[in-house]
């Protein structure tokens, strides 16, 4: 038992802990002969990595809302790397991507092709003014490097602040302006001119109900002191929401934020890769609170949860070095990751998965209310859209995190058929397709309720 809170301890930051006792207990007793071979093969071969390899289990297919293990278990996927807002293998999107494979798969750097300009100038059309320049790239982290040089170019500036336990990406510059330790630990020299304040955050219950307190005024007045004190930052980075543990600002912190920004001639950059596109009931989060950021990055999600595939977003102001190479990916202008893009985009036009969102979000908000006044192992309840997070603690009263029983029930849970992300070490994210059907969601919170009852 003290091993496994050691454990915990040390990797509390991030969810899925590969290392704990818990896991092993899951997998001894889960796992048959032909899994745990594909599951040694997989560790010969690579690397091993906190949050990942050794893996859990072995896949075969998945469909919707469901994964498939390879003996033939579902598992209702609340998770999904945050990729798969249209559902796994969606057909709409599978059947363009084939169609794309069969004339144009590849197109090399120094030309365009018609598929690229089409999301381009769809994602330009349906984002808020002035944004209206793009830049595509493979991946998340690549998104956030390049809106990085973009703002330095721009400003003449160098410094970036962050916030402490945020996620940017897993490459030296994205965890140079990320905050979470088990990325952080031990990389050697990181990016210089990354500065971090702590990340704005509610207690108890700031969002659903109105009831609680929050640090926004401090981390505004903390944030105004370090540009007034050095004049040399180019832009301030975070994440619109912070997804691994939904920690959801109000609409008067990010105007505020916005009129810091714009008092000390910095640039806002909003990362939204793992929460735009629907996530949150708007095409992008910041919607939600009425501003727009200089930049703003998506990913994920964007490649239909099949192509790996992002995008920077801003506007023309930006469109002033043509000396420079600012991206310049290979596979900037894939053919297949537009494609993807843009089948993501029309499928979620077609299926009014905007609003489905947000029917799906109060019938959501109504089960999980209901259910922490039943349970004193829940301290906090925290969401929007198809994004919520379920805090779990040792007691109402003093709300002490309890990281042991929030991976008790992620295992349970696990048995029973439904899979989910921990964030922060005791906050349970639910992050579901936004294909997700009311009675799918009935089935995924009945589990929950199960473990609940089980453990208290």
């Amino acid at each position: 038992m003290n091993q496994l809170l050691e454990e915990l301890k040390i990797f509390k930051r991030e969810g899925d802990i590969n290392l704990s006792s818990e896991r092993k207990v899951w997998q001894d007793e889960n796992l048959d002969d032909k899994t745990w071979n594909l599951l040694k093969e997989d560790s010969k071969y690579f690397i091993h990595q906190a949050l990942s390899t050794p893996c859990l289990n072995a896949l075969k297919s998945c469909d919707g809302v469901f994964l498939e293990d390879t003996q033939g278990r579902k598992y209702m996927d609340f998770h999904g790397n945050s990729a798969h807002q249209v559902g796994f293998r969606n057909n709409y999107v599978i059947g363009k991507i084939i169609e794309q494979l069969q004339t144009l798969p590849f197109s090399p750097r120094r030309y365009t092709n018609e598929t690229a300009i089409n999301l381009a100038k769809k994602l330009c059309d349906i984002a808020p003014d002035p944004l209206n320049k793009i830049l595509f790239t493979t991946g998340g982290a690549t998104a956030n490097s390049t809106a990085i040089k973009l703002a330095r170019a721009y400003t003449g500036k160098h410094k970036i602040l962050s916030m402490w336990d945020s996620f940017h990406g897993a490459t030296l510059d994205t965890i140079s302006i990320g905050g979470e330790s088990s990325f952080r630990y031990n990389a050697g020299p990181l990016l210089p001119g990354v500065e971090h304040v702590p990340p704005p955050a509610s207690f108890r219950g700031i969002w659903c109900n109105g009831k609680g307190q929050n640090n926004y005024d401090k981390v505004l007045e903390y944030i105004d002191y370090v540009l007034e004190r050095e004049g040399d930052f180019a832009a301030i980075i975070t994440e619109t929401i912070r997804n691994t543990v939904v920690q959801i600002p109000s609409q008067e912190y990010y105007q505020s934020l916005r009129e810091i920004c714009d008092k000390h001639n910095v640039l806002l950059i909003l990362d939204e890769i793992p929460i735009a596109l629907g996530r949150t009931g708007k095409l992008f989060a910041f919607e939600n609170f009425g501003i727009v950021p200089d930049i703003v990055t998506l990913g994920k999600g964007l490649g239909g949860g099949v192509v790996p595939f992002a995008a920077v977003l801003t506007d023309e102001r930006f469109d002033a070095f043509p000396e420079k190479s600012v991206g310049h990916f290979t596979h900037e202008k894939s053919p297949i990751g537009t494609a993807a893009a843009m089948a993501t985009l029309e499928y979620m036009e077609q299926e009014q998965l905007l609003k489905r969102t947000l029917v799906m979000e109060e019938y959501l908000r109504g089960r999980l209310l209901h259910m922490k006044e039943k349970y004193e192992c829940i301290g906090d309840i925290r969401g929007i859209g198809l994004l919520w997070g379920i805090e779990i603690v040792k007691d109402k009263q003093c709300i002490e995190p309890d990281n042991l029983l929030t991976e008790k029930i992620m295992y349970y849970s696990l048995s029973k058929g439904l899979s989910f992300k921990i964030g922060g070490g005791n906050t349970i994210l639910l992050s579901p397709p936004l294909v997700i059907e009311k009675l799918q969601i009935d089935f995924a919170l009945n589990i929950l309720e199960s473990a609940f009852s089980n453990f208290k």
